[in-house]
């Protein structure tokens, strides 16, 4: 035998061995409850690229997080996070290159997953199973199967879970917002808008297919997603751009938008779901609309949803935005700020509540006092999954061409063998979702 040929089966026999100890991580319990008020908290960090670089350098900010391993399947990505921990910490975090080593070990008591979405599941669930807590980064999950399997485990494992929805807790915008639509004073809430600009450019290109660098394990990075060629674009990054990673910039900016929707009318699951778009700008070899309008039925109220380089209205806002439209007044806000209008002039002396939500100490701050009082966080996975899951239904819905119908109780899509043929996917073997 080859060397080639030896190192591949070498490496299939590695990985088969780490998936059936995958079962035997789900039998072990380990009780994060047993972190005290003033304990430190030892973390994990699986995807360290540039947004996980930056939850890295957030969690840093804590005194009370020691930095225990640092995972990540391209070796750059993870000899710079290594190094930022000892320069900034004087510790030397140890290294991993297979994230089910990470959380194999006894001493960690919780971890951030900044990887690709099609990863965001199996290293949750598997988190989860051995007793982890789990902050874990936008979209939940890939599909709506994946993320009802996440639910399950971390409730069955009564875990602290944090969603990446940072915009929920950096200021006080949106309670102010929230607020705002519970106190009733706009009326009646009859429809609500949200947006994000797009990229109007010709995009990202169209590379050959080629071998990927020396420092990425491409086959570990693909994971339970279908074999194909390393692009660059279909790495890293523009991960997002492809259906089998992601779902274009929609979902990738869906939970922060709708969030504040979904928190102030206590938004369940749709009723229905259309949409229509295409790609209008992009030539390239990217998969995802660039322009997308969806519209969602719930009891008695429509929410609508643009992706176009312009925004649909109120422009002086910017590229993110979300309007409550009442039958007294009403409210735009987008991340910072929000402003409410009557009868098509602002209003600035329009009557307010009172504050009644209190302040946040900050998302990842929430997330480490959940830790120890085990309370349940405000993006736990639940919220984030019911959140996501709207996402994911308007992709289903552009994918197939025609207005679903959902069942919530039974988790699916009423009369279309092929909507609810995207609700899940077939894991590439060895990685089975369990």
């Amino acid at each position: 035998m080859n060397e080639k040929k030896s190192n591949r089966k070498n490496r299939r026999v590695f990985l088969l061995s780490l998936s059936a100890g995958l079962g035997a991580l789900g039998a072990t319990y380990r009780a994060s409850a047993g972190v005290g008020p003033n304990d430190k908290i030892q973390m994990g960090f699986i995807g360290v690229g540039g947004m996980g670089t930056g939850r890295l350098n957030e969690f840093m900010r804590h005194d009370d997080v020691d930095v225990a391993g640092i995972c990540d399947v391209d070796s750059s990505h993870l000899d710079r996070a290594v190094a930022e921990v000892e320069k900034r910490r004087e510790k030397r975090p140890h290294g991993y290159h297979d994230f089910r080593q990470l959380l194999n070990r006894d001493d960690v008591d919780a971890v951030m997953i900044a990887t690709p979405d099609h990863w965001h599941a199996l290293t949750t669930i598997t988190a989860c199973n051995a007793g982890k807590d789990v902050f874990v980064e936008k979209p939940l999950c890939h599909n709506i199967a994946e993320g009802r399997k996440m639910v399950d485990a971390a409730l069955k494992n009564k875990r602290i879970t944090q969603l990446g929805t940072h915009i929920h807790n950096t200021t006080d915008n949106y309670r102010r917002v929230v607020e705002m639509v519970q106190s009733g004073n706009l009326g009646n809430i009859t429809r609500v808008h949200c947006w994000k600009t797009s990229d109007a450019k010709k995009g990202i290109g169209s590379p050959e297919n080629g071998f990927p660098p020396a420092e990425l394990d491409y086959d570990m990075w693909l994971g339970p997603a279908p074999k194909q060629p390393y692009n660059p674009n279909r790495s890293h990054f523009t991960f997002r751009y492809f259906w089998d990673f992601s779902g274009g910039i929609f979902i990738d900016f869906w939970c922060h938008i709708t969030d504040v929707a979904y928190w102030a009318l206590d938004l369940q699951d749709p009723i229905s779901v259309s949409a229509v778009g295409g790609r209008r700008f992009r030539e390239d070899n990217t998969e995802t609309p660039d322009c997308l309008d969806v519209l969602y039925e719930y009891p008695g109220l429509s929410m609508a949803w643009t992706l176009h380089p312009q925004p649909p209205a109120f422009q002086h806002m910017g590229g993110i935005g979300c309007i409550f439209y009442g039958t007294e007044a009403t409210l735009v806000a987008n991340y910072s700020q929000h402003e409410i209008w009557v009868d098509g002039k602002k209003s600035d002396d329009f009557p307010r509540p009172e504050p009644t939500i209190p302040s946040s100490p900050g998302h990842i701050r929430e997330f480490l006092n959940s830790i120890k009082s085990r309370e349940k966080t405000t993006c736990n996975v639940e919220y984030a999954y019911r959140l996501t899951k709207g996402g994911l239904l308007g992709n289903i819905a552009y994918r197939v061409g025609e207005r679903i119908y959902w069942d919530d109780q039974k988790e699916q899509v009423k009369s279309s063998r092929k909507a609810n043929s995207l609700l899940r996917r077939n894991y590439r073997s060895p990685w089975k979702l369990v």
